[in-house]
C-alpha cells in the first residue's frame, strides 16, 4: 500500500446510483487517515476498501448537505464500538454545529469516542495537533455555508552524506550545522545548502460543491492532488450555476490556472451514466495528469518533485 493515497468511498453526488454510493474520501498520508465528507454507506464502503475506524485521525466536513454528512453518524458509532484509543480531530463549519450535534447523537449509543470538535468560523489555519502537514481551510461558494480544505507538508532539507565527506564534517559539528543554517569550518563559512537538498514539501486539496470562486483557487494552488467537484457537464453550466456547483470543465480550469499537478474528478450527478464526456471536457483545459474518480479506487500520491 502506498504511504500516501487517496481512497474513494464513493463519487455520487446528491442522488446514489448502482455504481456510486454517496461522497466519502480518505486520504492516507504515513500515519493520518483523514475522512473526508462522510455521506451515506460510508462505513461500509470503509469495510470493502480495507480501512477500519481505528485508522482514522481526523474527519474533515465541508458542508452539511445530506450526501456530504449523513454518514457521520455511523462512523461515530463505529469509532466508539471498535474503541479507538486515540482523539479525532474533527473540523467543520460552526454555523452547523446543530447538524453535527444531532448526526453525533443520532441514536441512542454509550459515546466514549473523543472527537476533538474544531467548529470553523472563518477561513485560515486550523489546528492540527501532531500532525505532518499544516491544514488550512478557505470559503466555498454553495448556497450553505461551505469550506475547502488544503493539507501542506513544510519543505524539508536531504542532507548529502558525499558532501559531508568531502568537507570532512562529521558528528555534532552536522547537527550544529542543521540548526544553525552555516558555521564555521577550517577557515571557512559553510552553509547548509552546501551539504543538502531542498525537497519540496506535498500538498492535497480537497474542494467540494461550489461555484468557480477564489477560495477553491487559492486552495488549490500548486498542489500535487486536486480533489475536486464535476458534478456537470458544460453543457449543463447553467444548471451547476444555479445549483452551487462545477462542471468538468471549470473544475478543470480551477485546477489548470492554480499549477495543480494531479486532478482527480468526481462528485458526479446521477443524470450522467458514462464519464467519458468529464474526461473529454477536462483534458481540453488540463494537461496534466486527470482521474476520474471510480467508488474504491486507490489512487497514489503523484512523486515528489
Amino acid at each position: 500500500m502506498s504511504q500516501r493515497e487517496l481512497v474513494v468511498l464513493g463519487t455520487a453526488s446528491q442522488v446514489p446510483t448502482a455504481q456510486r454510493n454517496h461522497n466519502g474520501y480518505v486520504l492516507r498520508w504515513g500515519g493520518e487517515a483523514v475522512l473526508f465528507d462522510p455521506g451515506e454507506g460510508t462505513q461500509r464502503q470503509m469495510i470493502h476498501a480495507g480501512i477500519s475506524a481505528t485508522d482514522l485521525t481526523r474527519i474533515a466536513i465541508t458542508h452539511f448537505h445530506g450526501d456530504h454528512s449523513l454518514g457521520l453518524a455511523g462512523v461515530v458509532q463505529r469509532i466508539n464500538l471498535d474503541r479507538v484509543p486515540h482523539p479525532i480531530d474533527t473540523y467543520y463549519p460552526a454555523s452547523g454545529q446543530r447538524f453535527f450535534d444531532n448526526l453525533c447523537d443520532a441514536t441512542a449509543y454509550h459515546r466514549a469516542v473523543d472527537l476533538r470538535q474544531r467548529p470553523i468560523a472563518a477561513p485560515g489555519i486550523l489546528p492540527a495537533p501532531g500532525a505532518p502537514f499544516e491544514v488550512t481551510t478557505a470559503r466555498l461558494d454553495h448556497p450553505v455555508e461551505t469550506f475547502g480544505y488544503r493539507l501542506s507538508e513544510p519543505d524539508y532539507r536531504t542532507i548529502r552524506p558525499e558532501r559531508l565527506d568531502e568537507l570532512g564534517l562529521h558528528g555534532p559539528i552536522v547537527g550544529r550545522l542543521q540548526r544553525e543554517g552555516e558555521i564555521d569550518w577550517q577557515g571557512r563559512t559553510v552553509t547548509l545548502d552546501e551539504v543538502s537538498t531542498l525537497r519540496r514539501g506535498q500538498s492535497f486539496a480537497f474542494v467540494m460543491d461550489t461555484r468557480i470562486c477564489t477560495g477553491a483557487r487559492e486552495l488549490a494552488a500548486g498542489v500535487d492532488m486536486l480533489v475536486i467537484e464535476a458534478t456537470f457537464l458544460d453543457a449543463d453550466a447553467q444548471l451547476a450555476t444555479e445549483h452551487g456547483h462545477l462542471t468538468a470543465g471549470q473544475a478543470a480550469r480551477i485546477a489548470a490556472d492554480a499549477g495543480a499537478r494531479t486532478l482527480v474528478l468526481t462528485h458526479f450527478s446521477q443524470r450522467y451514466p458514462s464519464l467519458d464526456q468529464h474526461l473529454a471536457e477536462a483534458r481540453q483545459v488540463f494537461a496534466g495528469d486527470i482521474v476520474i474518480a471510480a467508488d474504491l479506487d486507490h489512487i497514489p500520491f503523484p512523486s515528489r518533485r
